[in-house]
This record gives structure tokens, C-alpha cells and sequence, in this order.
């Protein structure tokens, strides 16, 4: 075991290699940039994302040939010098190997608007996209082992037919229109005003005691939540009848009934540990998931600043440190929770051996 963790842990060198080079070179020819922006901001004509560049990686010619019409009359001693604050002064090659070296000792830089270190950035946003990934999985994994063992054990009955229809109705509508028809009647949109519509706590939550904060704090969560959680249960439930189906009709199931083991005994003390092997150590993967499935969006109506607003904002102003920093913490996290999900089988089934798989 420990050789095949070693392997994995060195094969995540290459692998994160790749997902920068191909990232960086893209952004290379990516329209827009960030002394562009800063160009518009001064001549009141701010484009964002639709200007285009010269030089590459955000970069603008100091020439009279500059493909950034905004740069025509401006003294190129200061469109110079711009290039250099932002370290577009020095070769591609060059500001990717430096790049490297800083990551690799997660020095991320500071942000290019605002002002800031993206470390710091990454930890105040950290909070809320935790807590909506958090919350969702648990909740999800809650309705959906309980609900695909029972639509397991009474398959093809009319409340699998009806359940199934459900989950993929709820599966279909995107979590974002939840989230709105969950406004409009639970915060105040046009019928009851039970839950805040914006923020993950109150304003004055710091002055609450710790009782009231934990209530403050689910009360805010509360709905964000649950429009995430409404259409993220489908696949889990969906896997865990699937394998309880599977394992219910191999021959150590039959064996125990024939022992005079009763159904229920059956069901949680043989079928249960081999049904929920692949749905368990699924787990890991699914939290990460959560950071990314429809999170933008719901962050953004429930005017949550996490993560992905803060990924959507920095991709749009071209802010490149905030932008690469949160490609490699996410594909890092994501490389190091395939490797848990595979070590998750072998604690749920010592039978396992990953010494002989080839990674």
C-alpha cells in the first residue's frame, strides 16, 4: 500500500504540470487583459473581457501599431510600466517557470485588483463554499442511502415508479430556478418572509451569543442548501439501488435466508457493508463536486462570496494570480481525493489490495 501512495503522490507532480502549461498557454492567447483593463478604468471605457491584446498573456505593444486602440496617445514610459507591475515585462516561458517555483511552496502572489494577498482572498471565501459543499453532501448522502435501499428492496413496486419519476424530475430542473422559486415564496419574493435572502450570517453576528449564532448561521444556509440539495441526490440514490440490487441476488444472500436469517438481518448484517462500498467511498469525491456543481450561481443569488464567485469575478477582470491559484488548489484537492476514494475502498473492504494495480 504504501508503495502504490507513493506512486500516486508522484504521478500528481506531472499531472498538475500539465493541467498549468496547457491553462498558462491558453491564457496567452485568451482576448483581454488585465493593463488593458486598468487602460479603460483611466480612459472611462472599461471593456472587461471583450478587449483585445497584443504580446499575449495581457500585454500591450508600446508601439503605434498596438492592437489596443485605448493605448494611442498614451506615453509608453507608463504602458511600460504597467507591463512590469504585472510582470508582463518578462518572457512567457520565463513567468511560467516562476510561477512554478512560487506554487510549488503555495506563494500565490497578490491580486492583481484587489490588493490583497490571494492566499487571504482564498481563506475569507473558503467559509461559505465549504459550508454549502458541506451541508449538501451530508444531506444528500441522508436522502439518498436511505431512499435507494428501500426502492432496492421494493423494486418495480409503484413507489419505486413514482420515487424514480420524482428524483429525475428533480434532477432535470437546474438548482438555480430552485433557488429562485425558494425566494420568491420562503424569503420575502411574494409570499412569506421566513428566511434572509442574502448572506451566509447577520450582520450583527458577531455580537450574538454562541447559541444564537448556530441558529443564525443554519438559518442562512438554509436555503442555499436546499436548492442545492434537490437536484444532487438523483445519481447517489440511483447507485445505491443499483448495488443493493446487485449484491441481493448473489448466492451468500440466498445462503443466509436459507439459514432462517429474516429480512432485515439479511439486509443490514450481509447485503449492507458490499452495497455501500462504491457508494461510501464515493464520498470524498462528491464533497469536492460540491464546490463546483452550481455553486457560481447560487452563490450569486443568495449573494454568498465564496469561492466561485470569487473564480467567476477573477476570470472576468483577468485577475491571473487569483485565477491559476484557485485552478491549482482545486485540481490539487482533486488529484488528493481520488487517491482518499481509493484508499476509502480498502478501509471499507480490507480484501482489497492496490500493492498489484497498476497506476
Amino acid at each position: 500500500m504504501a508503495a502504490y501512495i507513493a506512486r500516486r503522490l508522484l504521478l500528481m507532480i506531472p499531472t498538475i504540470f500539465g493541467i498549468l502549461a496547457i491553462s498558462f498557454v491558453i491564457v496567452q492567447f485568451a482576448p483581454g487583459g488585465p493593463v488593458e483593463r486598468v487602460l479603460a478604468q483611466l480612459q472611462g471605457m472599461d471593456q472587461g473581457a471583450t478587449s483585445r491584446i497584443s504580446g499575449g498573456g495581457g500585454s500591450i505593444a508600446t508601439s503605434e501599431g498596438s492592437a489596443y486602440r485605448g493605448a494611442e496617445g498614451l506615453d509608453p514610459k507608463f504602458i511600460a510600466a504597467l507591463n512590469k507591475q504585472f510582470g508582463f515585462d518578462k518572457p512567457a516561458g520565463e513567468r511560467f517557470l516562476i510561477m512554478l517555483k512560487n506554487y510549488a511552496t503555495f506563494h500565490f502572489g497578490r491580486s492583481y485588483f484587489r490588493g490583497v494577498r490571494v492566499i487571504t482572498l482564498i481563506k475569507e471565501k473558503l467559509p461559505v463554499s465549504i459550508s454549502l459543499g458541506l451541508w449538501m453532501t451530508l444531506l444528500s448522502y441522508a436522502i439518498s442511502i436511505p431512499l435507494g435501499i428501500r426502492k432496492a428492496v421494493r423494486d418495480g413496486s409503484t413507489f419505486d415508479v413514482w420515487s424514480s419519476g420524482v428524483i429525475i424530475v428533480a434532477y432535470a430542473v437546474p438548482s438555480f430556478l430552485f433557488a429562485v422559486l425558494l425566494i420568491v415564496l420562503f424569503a420575502g419574493g411574494s409570499f412569506w418572509q421566513i428566511f434572509p435572502s442574502r448572506g451566509l450570517v447577520s450582520d450583527d453576528w458577531a455580537h450574538l451569543s454562541l447559541l444564537a449564532k448556530v441558529g443564525d448561521y443554519f438559518w442562512h444556509i438554509t436555503l442555499p442548501v436546499s436548492a442545492l440539495v434537490l437536484g444532487s441526490f438523483a445519481t447517489a440514490t440511483f447507485l445505491t439501488k443499483n448495488s443493493f440490487l446487485e449484491e441481493i441476488r448473489k448466492q451468500y444472500v440466498m445462503t443466509a435466508r436459507m439459514k432462517g436469517l429474516n429480512e432485515r438481518q439479511v439486509l443490514y448484517k450481509h447485503i449492507f457493508r458490499n452495497a455501500m462500498m462504491i457508494v461510501v467511498a464515493g464520498f470524498p469525491g462528491a464533497f469536492v463536486a460540491a464546490f463546483f456543481t452550481g455553486s457560481l450561481l447560487i452563490e450569486t443569488i443568495f449573494s454568498l462570496d465564496g469561492l466561485g464567485l470569487l473564480s467567476y469575478e477573477s476570470i472576468m477582470n483577468r485577475d491571473y494570480p487569483v485565477v491559476f491559484a484557485n485552478l491549482y488548489i482545486f485540481a490539487l484537492l482533486g488529484l488528493v481525493v481520488n487517491l482518499i476514494s481509493d484508499l476509502t475502498y480498502t478501509w471499507i473492504d480490507p480484501r482489497i489490495d492496490f500493492e498489484t494495480r497498476e497506476v
